[in-house]
């Protein structure tokens, strides 16, 4: 086999031997770091590993992996690449196996429920070691990954909370991060609160809604249902933003009056602010916007976007860390005590940028423009 770059021939271990003295078994032995080098001469070694520097040998890792019967792969899937979202924790994942053995294998399911089955299936015949699931609020079927799991193989699924306790998983506290959302804008003065919730059938939403609602009844404040609006259920999560600017485009044409609004996420977020802006209002002096992620460009839009952030490289390590624990130990010692869980929360963290403001005294509240 050539190089294709060079041009030149694969420097196998008979050239090593051949150039070192040595025979291909104790160069083998030597270079493969089999139980049976700690017999070999320091000396050997030495000249062992230089002359296979020197030739430029590097090993076939499919010969390798099919004498022991494994692949040193990790699986990746993502269901939507194109989600800001899912950048850091791929970044998080990468962090963690630099400089262990395994290589991510990272494949993109475009938001396409069957391309989920097809690729987790693909995957498996690749012999990947492990699987990490990014989710966004693509609805697929999840029993997808449970059969993956019944196979003894470490499957983690990151940025969403699974409602089955057999799939470990690793998200942020959704009800937590709501929670803090509307403290704040109530703690700038808002009393009237407009809310885009996420698409109904998305657990995270319930859970974020479920922290909104449980901060409201703490202080007694009212959530006016005029005021609420869902996302409608999609497969594409980018899709946020032009719902959302629908969705408040037509709350300003409704009369209906508010001086804040707390979007599902930061895209949802974007589309809000465009339709305040589309309809002659200001961020933060007419309506301060708050969002849900701090995906990077939340810091670099103008206003910044206030926001919960996720820590999302942080989740991305924990998931890795999670599968290469298992496949050092076995998944059935890895438990609670080690510092895994079935699900795993971590705490949100609320970003205070330009998009929020304390409300103005006397300052009118956002109202049809027609």
């Amino acid at each position: 086999m050539r190089n294709q770059k060079s041009g030149l021939k694969r420097v196998t271990l008979a050239d090593v031997a051949k150039a070192s003295g040595f025979s291909s078994s104790t160069v083998s032995i030597v270079l493969n770091e089999a139980p049976l080098s700690r017999y070999v001469a320091a000396s050997t070694k030495k000249k062992v590993q230089e002359t296979a520097k020197r030739l430029g040998y590097r090993p076939d890792v499919f010969a390798r992996s099919l004498r022991s019967q494994r692949s040193s792969t990790i699986g990746v899937l993502v269901i939507d690449l194109a989600d800001p979202f899912c950048t850091l924790i791929l970044q998080g994942i990468e962090r963690k196996l630099i400089g262990t053995p395994y290589l991510p294998i990272i494949m993109d399911a475009c938001n396409q429920p069957h391309q989920v089955d097809l690729y987790a299936e693909m995957m498996l015949e690749r012999r990947v070691e492990g699987l990490i699931t990014v989710a966004n609020w693509l609805l697929f079927d999840i029993s997808v990954l449970e059969n993956i799991s019944n196979r003894q193989l470490p499957t983690v699924m990151v940025g969403r909370e699974c409602e089955t306790p057999t799939i470990k998983s690793v998200s942020v506290d959704n009800e937590a991060g709501g929670y803090a959302a509307i403290k704040h804008l109530y703690e700038l003065g808002h009393r009237d609160i407009a809310f885009i919730r996420g698409p109904k059938h998305l657990f995270d939403s319930r859970l974020r809604w479920k922290g909104i609602r449980r901060f409201a009844s703490e202080v007694g404040l009212r959530l006016k249902p005029a005021l609420m609006q869902s996302l409608p259920d999609t497969a594409d999560s980018v899709s946020g933003f032009d719902g959302s600017r629908k969705l408040v485009g037509n709350l300003i044409q409704s009369g209906e009056q508010f001086t804040a609004l707390l979007a599902f996420d930061d895209i949802a977020a974007y589309g809000t602010i465009r339709a305040l802006a589309e309809g002659g209002l200001r961020v933060p002096q007419d309506c301060s916007v708050i969002g849900f992620d701090d995906i990077p460009a939340a810091a670099l839009s103008t206003p910044g976007l206030t926001t919960i952030r996720q820590p999302m490289m942080k989740m991305g390590e924990y998931a890795a860390d999670y599968v290469l624990q298992c496949l050092k130990v076995g998944e059935a010692s890895v438990d609670e005590e080690q510092g895994f869980s079935s699900s795993y929360m971590m705490p949100p963290e609320i970003v205070v940028r330009g998009s929020t403001a304390k409300k103005r005294a006397g300052a009118k509240k956002v109202i049809t423009t027609a």
